[in-house]
């Protein structure tokens, strides 16, 4: 353990930002799943709602700093691309 106050303080703010990111990046993988699920199913209205939902989660994750901008692009463009081919507009 630190002796240093501002190194406890920092302990303490980067497991806290430790716990955000493992929700976050739990809820991206949650969506990604119930998105592969949907596209499995073939039913086009699950896919645009679930394409949706995944899209927002990404979105999210880029305002709490745990995904970069580009990366989350990226998979939504292969989702979307993924639902397009499916049959889903």
């Amino acid at each position: 353990m630190a002796n240093i106050k501002s190194q406890i303080k920092r302990i303490k703010t980067n497991e806290k930002a430790r716990l955000r990111n493992k929700s976050v990046s739990s809820s991206i993988k949650t969506a990604a799943r119930k998105f592969r699920d949907a596209l499995t199913s073939g039913d086009s209205k699950a896919i645009t709602t679930e394409l949706r939902a995944a899209s927002k989660s990404l979105d999210v994750a880029v305002q709490k700093g745990v995904l970069h901008k580009n990366s989350a692009a990226n998979k939504k463009s292969s989702m979307a691309k993924a639902a397009a081919k499916a049959g889903a507009r």
